[in-house]
């Protein structure tokens, strides 16, 4: 893992966390213990799905960089599908309170997102090869 990928995890857990603690406890005060599993599952799907999308576009992009763009929509895309499939699965489940779940799911992915988006943007980049990938051959003194 870059340097570069770890500071953007890092950037997009920092801020899940809290939020996803709020949302549970909030959960539980509002909608008892099957409020605090929802708001668990919740928490538990976003770093699942979130991390496991950060996994697959670093190894998408590790030797085509020109990727980036393509691979992070197409991977934002199928965890948006993903979560919409678990949702729609567990949507009368009566293992936990459905509100809970989708309100903690909300706002913990919103955050996630927020943070690697903040955290990309800080992040010191290069976007250009520093060194030549072609190496320069040195001219002679004499012009020959």
């Amino acid at each position: 893992m870059l340097s570069n990928d770890a500071q953007i995890l890092r950037g997009s857990a920092v801020p899940a966390v809290p939020v996803g603690i709020v949302a549970a406890v909030l959960s539980t005060v509002f909608a008892g213990p099957k409020g605090l599993v929802g708001a668990l599952v919740a928490i538990a799907v976003v770093a699942v799905f979130f991390g496991l999308g950060f996994w697959a576009l670093m190894r998408l992009t590790q030797n085509k960089p020109q990727l980036v763009m393509t691979a992070g929509l197409l991977v934002y895309a199928v965890q948006m599908l993903l979560i919409g499939v678990f949702i729609v699965v567990f949507k009368n489940t009566t293992l936990f309170n459905g509100r809970a779940f989708a309100l903690t799911l909300l706002a913990t992915a919103l955050a996630w997102v927020g943070g690697q988006i903040f955290s990309t943007l800080r992040s010191k980049t290069l976007y250009v090869d520093p060194e030549p990938s072609v190496p320069v051959k040195a001219e002679s003194r004499d012009g020959a």
